[in-house]
């Protein structure tokens, strides 16, 4: 099992979810946050934005569809054809275990 993580442009989200539920992968956890990659913020005029709004979205998936969870994210997420800074970052890191709250059951 796998997490996958992405931190995205709010605008995008809502076409990420989309595509996420078409390709079959409807459990999603999504949260506003706040954050700066490599640019270290933005300047506009005189002032300095350093913490810019985000949207994360959470998807714990099988090992057979970490891939295709990244590519949906990759493909809705990027803005114009070679996208841009700012477009986002998705982590991938192994889940050990998971459990299901009511059933008491492991596993996704």
């Amino acid at each position: 099992m796998y997490m996958v993580r992405a931190i995205l442009r709010p605008e995008r989200v809502n076409s990420v979810l989309s595509e996420l539920l078409d390709a079959g992968f409807p459990e999603v956890t999504k949260m506003s946050v706040f954050g700066r990659g490599k640019q270290k913020g933005i300047k506009v005029g005189d002032i300095h934005y350093d913490e810019l709004p985000k949207e994360m979205i959470l998807v714990a998936v099988r090992d057979e569809d970490k891939d295709d969870v990244v590519r949906v994210i990759m493909r809705n997420s990027r803005t114009g054809e070679k996208g841009a800074f700012g477009d986002g970052k998705i982590f991938v890191s192994p889940i050990e275990t998971a459990y299901t709250v009511s059933s008491g059951k492991e596993g996704l």
